[in-house]
């Protein structure tokens, strides 16, 4: 019988390939990025890409040379992350255990951020009931749902 396995599992194998021509090795550098340099500073930037130096040199324990993390920052905080900039070094590399990150690479651009959709509140039934009514005399169906849904939508609103 095989076993459920959970999306963290199936997740590195689908977007892994994206990443990692990207420079990262994994995709958990996103996910913990708020971990890494805070909340209110992973809300204006997030990491774009890792460049490793074209010549693989080694330092004395075997370890690659440190690469150029690209970050995306929106312009207000540019100053904020060059003043930040070794602090989050040195994090990113207390992530991983080791010094991967040498230098950040600031590029000023709007950040993406994750919609937050806001919890709705209990409809009252007779407000749905009154949304229920304004819709029934629409005789296409996905029309209908989908000015039901907007009703809904509005009325929880209010």
């Amino acid at each position: 019988m095989a076993r459920v396995k959970p999306l963290s599992e199936l997740i590195e194998g689908c977007i892994g390939p994206a990443f990692a021509a990207q420079g990262f090795a994994s995709s958990d550098i996103l996910a913990a990025w708020p971990d890494i340099v805070g909340a209110r500073l992973s809300e204006a930037c997030q990491p774009v890409k890792l460049e490793w130096p074209r010549r693989a040199r080694r330092d004395a324990e075997g370890r690659p040379e440190p690469g150029t993390l690209v970050v995306r920052v929106e312009g207000a905080f540019a100053l904020e992350l060059q003043h930040l900039a070794p602090i989050v070094i040195q994090r990113v590399n207390a992530h991983y255990g080791w010094a991967c990150i040498g230098k950040i690479v600031m590029r000023q651009d709007r950040v993406h951020r994750a919609t937050r959709r806001v919890p709705q509140k209990a409809l009252d039934p007779a407000r749905r009931g009154e949304v229920a009514l304004a819709v029934a005399r629409i005789e296409e169906e996905r029309l209908r749902d989908a000015l039901d849904r907007l009703g809904i939508a509005v009325v929880a609103r209010r």
